[in-house]
C-alpha cells in the first residue's frame, strides 16, 4: 500500500498489519477506511481517548470450525467454516455466508469489516459480521449440498440468533443453501425463529425483493449519481461483471430504467451482446440450468463469447462490477477510462483495487464504493427481519419503494458528508466517514466493551 496515510493513523495501520499477518484483503479494507479518516484526524478527541480506531479494527469474535460431510460416493470430506462477528455497536451482527474455494480468514475479516460500515449507512439497527466456508457447491448434488449445510449449521447454530447474529446469503449461498441451513437450525433449536437467517424463501418467512435487492440497490444508487450531473440511464451502454444473483438483477433494473447492458461474465470468460443481454435466457441458464455463459452465446445470434481476456475491454459508459473482490485492477480501470466510462458503481464487495480507485478519482468520473452502492441487499435483509418480528409480509411494490428510498438516503448522506468534510463529490470519503462516525459514536456511548 502507498504510505500516504495521515500520521495519526500510520502507526495504527502498521499495528494491524503486524497483528494480522498474511491477510492482504483485510489490510486493504482497513487501509481504505483509514485513508478516508484524515478529515477528522485530531477533531474527535473522544475517539482517541476510547481507542475507537484500534477497537474497530479488531473483531469482537472470530469463530473457526471443522465441517465434516460425506459425498454421494461415501467419501468423508473436511472443510473449514468461519463466522467473524465484527462489530455489534449498532445492533446484532448482520452479514452473509460465502461458500467458495477462495474463502479464508482474511477474506471473511475484510467482508465483516466492510459490512460494519455498510450496515451503518443503511440507517438500520444492525451491526457487521460475515462468514462462510472454503466448500465449493459447484458440481455438487443437492444431497451433498444439504449434508454440507447441515454439518455447517450444526456448529454455527450456537453462535447465531435474531438478537445476536443474523446470517444471510452471499456467493455460493442462495435460496437452496439457506433452506437447508434454516432447516437444520430449526431442527436443532426446536424453534421456528424466522429472524435468525435472512434471504429465506417467500413461503417460509422471506421478504419480497430480497432476491433482487443488491442488484436493484446498486442501480438505484447509480441512478442518483447520474442525477447529480443531470443524466439518467436512458440510452447508456452498460457492462456488468458476474452473472450471479447481484449481476442478474442489476441487469434487470438497468433495462427497466432505459439502459442497455451489453456484456456480463462468469469464471470462463464473458459474453458481448450488442442487442442487449437477453435477461430471460440469462436467468434460464444461470438460475435454472446452473450453466455457463458459453451456452448463452450458443443460443443467441447477436452474442459472442470471449474466453479469458478482460470484460473491462468492452467500451461502455457505465460499469457495474458485481462479481468479487479485486476483479477490477488498474489495467482494467485505464481501459475503461480510455473508452469513455462515466460512472463505476460497485455491486460486489471491494471489487476495485486501490490503484483502480485512484485512477477513477484522478479522472473525475463518478465512482461509488460497494459499502454505499451495494448496501441494498443487507438493507432489505433488515426489512425481512422487521417482517419476521411483526409476523407480517409486505408486497413487492411497497418493499421495492422502501429499498429505493434507503438507497436514495444513503446517497444523500454520502454526498452531504463528503461536502461537510471538504471533499465534494468524493463518494469514498463520504461513505467511509459517514459509516465510521456513526459506529464510533455508538462505541463511545457504550463504553469499553
Amino acid at each position: 500500500m502507498p504510505a500516504d496515510l495521515h500520521p495519526n493513523f500510520q502507526s495504527q495501520y502498521d499495528a494491524v498489519i503486524a497483528r494480522n499477518p498474511g491477510e492482504p484483503e483485510f489490510h486493504q479494507a482497513i487501509y481504505e477506511v483509514m485513508l478516508s479518516l484524515a478529515p477528522i484526524a485530531g477533531e474527535r478527541p473522544e475517539y482517541a481517548q476510547w481507542s475507537i480506531l484500534k477497537r474497530i479494527c479488531e473483531p469482537e469474535r472470530q469463530i473457526i470450525f471443522r465441517v465434516p460431510w460425506v459425498t454421494d460416493d461415501g467419501e468423508v470430506r473436511i472443510n473449514r467454516g468461519y463466522r467473524v462477528e465484527f462489530n455489534s455497536a449498532l445492533g446484532p451482527y448482520k452479514g452473509g455466508l460465502r461458500f467458495h474455494p477462495s474463502v479464508n480468514l482474511s477474506i471473511i475479516k475484510f467482508l465483516g469489516f466492510e459490512q460494519t460500515f455498510k450496515n451503518s449507512l443503511t440507517g438500520m439497527p444492525i451491526g457487521g459480521g460475515k462468514g462462510g466456508s472454503d466448500f465449493d457447491p459447484k458440481g455438487r448434488s443437492n444431497a451433498e449440498i444439504m449434508r454440507f449445510c447441515q454439518s455447517f449449521m450444526t456448529e454455527l447454530y450456537r453462535h447465531i440468533g435474531e438478537y445476536t447474529d443474523v446470517p444471510a446469503g452471499d456467493i455460493g449461498v442462495g435460496g437452496r443453501e439457506l433452506g437447508y441451513l434454516f432447516g437444520q437450525y430449526k431442527r436443532i433449536t426446536n424453534r421456528y425463529e424466522s429472524g435468525a437467517l435472512t434471504g429465506k424463501g417467500l413461503t417460509w418467512g422471506g421478504s419480497r425483493v430480497r432476491t433482487e435487492a443488491t442488484g436493484y440497490g446498486t442501480v438505484f444508487f447509480a441512478q442518483q449519481m447520474l442525477g447529480t450531473r443531470g443524466q439518467s440511464f436512458d440510452g447508456k451502454r452498460v457492462v456488468v461483471s458476474g452473472s450471479g444473483n447481484v449481476a442478474i438483477y442489476a441487469i434487470e433494473k438497468v433495462h427497466q430504467l432505459g439502459g442497455t447492458v451489453i456484456a456480463c461474465s462468469d469464471s470462463d470468460g464473458y459474453v458481448v451482446d450488442e442487442a442487449g443481454i437477453d435477461l430471460d435466457l440469462l436467468k434460464d441458464i444461470k438460475e435454472v440450468r446452473r450453466g455457463r455463459l458459453t451456452e448463452y452465446a450458443d443460443q443467441r445470434d447477436s452474442a459472442r463469447h470471449v474466453s479469458g481476456g478482460s470484460l473491462w475491454d468492452v467500451p461502455c459508459q457505465v460499469a457495474l462490477p458485481c462479481a468479487t473482490q479485486n476483479e477490477l485492477p488498474a489495467a482494467g480501470a485505464k481501459t475503461l477510462l480510455d473508452n469513455g466510462v462515466e460512472l463505476v458503481a460497485e455491486g460486489a464487495n471491494m471489487p476495485s483495487t486501490p490503484e483502480a480507485i485512484g485512477l477513477f478519482q484522478e479522472a473525475g468520473i463518478l465512482y461509488a464504493p460497494g459499502k454505499a452502492s451495494n448496501a441494498g441487499g443487507v438493507a432489505t435483509s433488515a426489512l425481512e427481519m422487521q417482517q419476521n418480528a411483526s409476523r407480517d409480509s409486505w408486497n413487492f411494490e411497497d418493499t421495492e419503494a422502501r429499498l429505493e428510498q434507503i438507497m436514495t438516503d444513503i446517497h444523500a448522506v454520502c454526498v452531504a458528508t463528503a461536502e461537510e468534510f471538504g471533499h465534494p463529490g468524493d463518494y469514498v470519503v463520504g461513505a467511509n466517514l459517514a459509516g465510521y462516525i456513526k459506529v464510533a459514536d455508538a462505541m463511545v456511548a457504550l463504553g469499553v466493551i
